[in-house]
């Protein structure tokens, strides 16, 4: 009996001294091992990177742990180890880590060190996520403990609201923190951290970069050193086998309400009568030729309900009338004689949601005509009294006004910088041996744009220069020009533009308006009789407002009456208008662009109430907005 029970103490030694050996050629579940570093068993590739286990050795690591330990280098190739760190140096390191206690568990096991001088604190690394420090994956790797962590350093913060994170949409107090992060190129480009490291992940390195302005070079530097991963892989979308092939697949039946084709509605015989046309504007609609009288493919068609949008606006041509004696021409008479009394009357606002949703269905739907459609689309906002777009430059203004062949481009014009150093270069050349060096340098490119001359003095450089500069800014985009001008012909626009050049060029030339107290005074009538009292708190709180004394701005008091943050080109109709009434708080009506203001004992009552309203009566239209949007 004694010889039995040794021998069970003996098996039982065995197998804790060599649990590996035993279980070998057992199936191992690796969701449940964990981590030798941080000794958790969660499987989180977003936190904590790839879950790897090592089923010879019986090593399991979070890949993240073992890249952002401090004592341990990749000294192997990748199909070596553990993604090339060698097992033996991966003990070694679990033996040194296991000296180290915690700084913030206060459990032994912290692999790693923040590198600020001095500083002696270790941590595992989800303690280390928890108490928000910074590992950099890239260089050394290094990691920073709270106390120690790089800031991000940003302008002065002029943003009184909130803005959303441009990745999930979500309004963020735009102040820079551990969870929330700037982008370096775009000011106003704000994240939510953990937003930004799935986006890094999803893209790997050829794909991740600012969601506005689409640099990498700058976003990926800034985001490295904030403690970013962005792992050095193709982006996920790219290996899904197949993931473009709905894109391929084109709208291939016809859908009026009587189809003539004895085969059947998804019949399509090209170059025939019988060939299905998708409509110009959406693609997802279909008609055969003859089903709609189309004579050729190269007439346009568009299914009912962009036809409804387009031409069913309810405004009828406007009627040639000579040109009005003073320059200031108002909007609506240059584009409109009257509208339909069907249309019904939309604030600003909502007008500006709609054709927004329009912009985005169209953009996305059409795979070419993009800048005819933006073109009409443009068109159709003026005539609904959209906001002023303000983003013509001069040159293309007048190229539209006076045509390509009379308009001189500048240098300002050429957004791409190296053929905007070329042109400086010719321009700037001392001597004939200068300028023949420029050309020899850019041969190749003046000779493709069909610039390259042969130059006797040093005169022939502004020739030169100007050709270069004429190609880049007006021929190389010929073709799109003449689709987008196409394109502002709808509803009369480009008739109109060309007719009343002076009274256009503020409204696509130039940001609208920047409102003031007096400005603001004066857009507002008072419609009752006027309160003397309540009319000078008015006054004062307009100042104070200009003078940055209030949270409110001059646009929250725009929206707040009208629903529009700036003045729109066609003005306002009805006018705004201004009630004095015996309550506590301001109210809006947004479809008569009228602003009732409360009359109170004193100013701060005012001011108060004035700003509790309209701050909050914005924060709510932000809120329901983003539930609107969201996917």
């Amino acid at each position: 009996m004694k010889c039995l029970y040794d021998s069970l103490i003996i098996v039982h030694c065995f197998v804790l001294i060599f649990p590996s050996k035993m279980n070998e050629n057992k199936p191992r579940d690796s969701q449940n091992l964990a981590c030798v570093f941080c000794r958790k068993t969660d499987d989180c590739p977003y936190k904590y990177g790839e879950k790897k286990t090592n089923e010879k050795w019986n090593l399991t690591v979070h890949y993240y742990c073992l890249l952002m330990s401090s004592g341990i280098w990749q000294r192997g190739k990748e199909e070596e180890g553990l993604y090339g760190f060698l097992i033996e140096d991966i003990k070694k390191e679990v033996h040194r880590a296991s000296k180290l206690k915690c700084s913030i568990c206060k459990k032994s096991g912290a692999s790693i060190g923040c590198v600020a001088p001095r500083c002696k604190r270790s941590y595992h690394l989800p303690c280390g996520l928890e108490r928000e420090c910074i590992f950099q994956f890239t260089g050394n790797f290094a990691s920073f403990c709270w106390n120690h962590r790089p800031v991000q350093i940003t302008t002065s913060n002029n943003y009184r609201d909130s803005l959303p994170c441009t990745i999930c949409l979500e309004y963020i107090e735009p102040i820079p923190t551990y969870s929330v992060l700037q982008s370096p190129c775009c000011k106003n480009a704000w994240f939510h951290r953990d937003c930004l490291q799935v986006q890094a992940i999803n893209a790997g390195i050829f794909f991740f970069r600012c969601t506005i302005c689409n640099n990498s070079e700058i976003f990926q530097k800034e985001m490295l050193k904030m403690g970013i991963h962005i792992p050095e892989k193709d982006a996920s979308w790219e290996l899904e086998e197949n993931a473009y092939q709905d894109l391929l697949q084109h709208h291939e039946r016809c859908d009026v309400r009587r189809c003539r084709c004895k085969e059947g509605r998804e019949y399509n015989e090209p170059d025939s009568k019988w060939e299905i046309k998708r409509c110009q504007c959406c693609g997802s609609s279909g008609t055969h030729l003859a089903c709609s009288s189309l004579r050729s493919w190269e007439q346009n068609w568009e299914c009912l309900e962009c036809r409804s949008i387009i031409y069913n606006s309810g405004f009828q041509k406007a009627k040639k009338h000579a040109a009005p004696k003073s320059n200031k021409v108002a909007i609506t008479d240059c584009l409109l004689e009257e509208s339909s009394p069907k249309l019904q009357k939309l604030s600003p606002g909502l007008q500006h949601k709609d054709l927004l949703r329009v912009f985005l269905s169209v953009f996305a739907a059409l795979e070419e005509n993009l800048y005819y459609e933006a073109g009409k689309m443009l068109a159709i906002s003026l005539v609904h009294g959209g906001p002023s777009p303000g983003f013509f430059s001069k040159t293309l203004f007048n190229c539209l006004v006076y045509g390509p062949e009379n308009t001189e481009p500048v240098l300002e014009d050429v957004s791409d910088f190296d053929v905007a150093q070329i042109i400086i270069r010719i321009n700037t050349a001392a001597d004939i041996t200068d300028l023949n060096s420029v050309i020899n340098e850019c041969y190749n490119y003046l000779d493709v744009i069909g610039c390259l001359r042969h130059v006797t003095t040093l005169n022939d450089k502004y020739m030169l220069a100007k050709d270069v500069l004429v190609y880049q800014v007006i021929k190389r985009v010929q073709i799109p020009f003449e689709s987008f001008k196409q394109g502002l012909k709808t509803l009369g626009v480009l008739e109109k533009i060309q007719t009343y050049p002076e009274a256009f060029y503020d409204v696509l030339c130039h940001k609208p308006e920047t409102l003031s107290a007096k400005v603001l005074s004066d857009l507002f009538e008072t419609n009752t009789l006027p309160d003397v009292q309540a009319s000078g708190y008015w006054k004062n709180y307009l100042q104070n407002i200009e003078k940055g004394k209030s949270a409110t701005t001059m646009e929250d008091i725009l929206i707040f009456a009208t629903g529009c943050n700036s003045i729109p080109p066609a003005g306002f109709k009805p006018t705004p208008s201004i009630e004095y009434l015996h309550t506590d708080f301001p109210v809006g009506n947004k479809c008569n662009n009228c602003l009732g203001l409360p009359i109170t004992k004193t100013y701060k009552e005012f001011e108060e109430n004035m700003d509790f309203t309209i701050r909050n009566n914005i924060k709510l239209e932000k809120e329901e907005y983003s539930h609107y949007i969201e996917p």
